[in-house]
């Protein structure tokens, strides 16, 4: 790197344009509502508001979950929340999520309603509202709880690293991308070994550390996220990919996936989803 173009940092950093390439519009340095804009709500128990990302997918596929268990209460509305225009800084969201990111849950069940922000913590809510998903033996459920927030501690370095400076950035640079590619290839290393000797993250059982994880690391081994497959070398993680294929097929997932996303096929899209008829 030649001296004209190394960056010196100011002393003080001063908010002065955009940042963040396709995303910049999404980034700022404050916290707090933009604009006044009440959240809707609907007919059921549980209010979603969210996106089908890969942190929104985590939520949806375990309420579908629930549902084809037969557990009726966990019926939801899920409301798009388009956060390319912001809608995240609107103030009824920001009374559900101080930190206007998606996705977050209102549970009108309780009195009075009970917010839940944070993907990982609706997961952890909801898995013990309905006693689903996480165990309950207590080295099991440090197990599964572990993995939980491995994938919260691990998925930012993924999506907001890696994915960031591989696909988004309005610059390729060696250094950030080598620094993250690094990184999201040891987290894939650390699933490989684990899957290597179980069916699922935690052992035999499916719960909520699967969930957690597959939208993340399954849709980059078997899908096209970030289109980075072939420089990740997605294929040679043998034991995460059958991992991933088998969670794929499941019913519940194929539903959860198409709840909240704009994008893609249209039969694989459902903006909005307030009847369990919508998905059929």
């Amino acid at each position: 790197m030649t001296e004209s173009s190394t960056y010196v940092p100011p002393k003080v950093w001063q908010w002065d344009k955009e940042s963040g390439g396709k995303f910049a519009s999404i980034n700022r340095p404050i916290a707090g509502a933009t604009h006044e804009k009440e959240l809707p709500i609907g007919k059921h128990p549980l209010q979603l508001y969210s996106l089908g990302t890969p942190n929104g997918v985590k939520v949806t596929v375990l309420l579908e979950e629930l549902l084809a268990l037969g557990k009726r209460e966990a019926e939801y509305d899920a409301w798009l929340i388009k956060i390319t225009e912001g809608a995240q800084f609107g103030s009824g969201f920001v009374s559900v999520n101080p930190n206007s990111k998606i996705p977050a849950l209102l549970d009108t069940s309780t009195n009075p309603p009970t917010r839940v922000f944070e993907s990982g913590a609706i997961l952890m809510y909801l898995a013990e509202k309905f006693g689903e998903f996480l165990p309950t033996a207590p080295s099991a459920r440090a197990e599964c709880l572990s993995w939980l927030f491995w994938n919260i501690g691990s998925a930012p370095f993924l999506g907001g690293g890696f994915g960031h400076f591989y696909a988004y950035a309005p610059e390729k640079f060696e250094y950030p991308i080598n620094r993250y590619t690094m990184e999201v290839k040891r987290q894939l290393d650390v699933l490989d070994r684990n899957l290597a000797e179980r069916r699922f993250l935690c052992g035999d059982d499916y719960t909520i550390a699967d969930m957690a994880n597959y939208p993340w690391y399954g849709h980059l081994v078997i899908g096209k996220i970030y289109d980075a497959q072939e420089f990740l070398d997605v294929g040679s993680y043998r034991n995460v990919e059958r991992w991933a294929r088998e969670i794929k097929e499941r019913p519940a997932v194929k539903r959860g996936q198409r709840v909240n996303t704009t994008w893609g096929p249209e039969d694989k899209q459902l903006p909005e989803r307030h009847d369990a008829s919508d998905l059929d």
